[in-house]
């Protein structure tokens, strides 16, 4: 069955950078769109971004637009999302999804 491991969150001052990746097994990969999903303490799942199967399309949410990049290493079985520029408004879990179905997350804090 689909299983999504999220690693890299951390606490990370307002303006720095971290890369999650997410692990991804139990289906074809190199085939699969993925989308990365954040939620904030108290609040609803908010999209993130989407990558298409060989990684040549690639949408953003406004709210990261510029600041995050979302990438893929088929080979590796492997989603990344590099997020730069980090504000204390991007503090949230993070998960990896395919098709409704999410990892156990990574917490990213932004805070100094």
């Amino acid at each position: 069955q689909v299983q999504l491991v999220e690693s890299g969150g951390g606490l990370v001052q307002p303006g720095g950078s971290l890369r999650l990746s997410c692990a991804a097994s139990g289906f074809t990969f190199r085939t699969s769109p993925m989308s990365w999903v954040r939620q904030a303490p108290g609040k609803g799942l908010e999209w993130v971004s989407d990558i298409n199967g060989s990684g040549s399309f690639t949408t953003y949410a406004d709210s990261v637009k510029g600041r995050f990049t979302i990438s893929r290493d088929n080979a590796k079985n492997t989603l990344y999302l590099q997020m730069n520029s980090l504000k204390p408004d991007d503090t949230a879990v993070y998960y990896c999804t395919k098709e409704g179905v999410r990892g156990q997350g990574t917490q990213v804090t932004v805070a100094s």
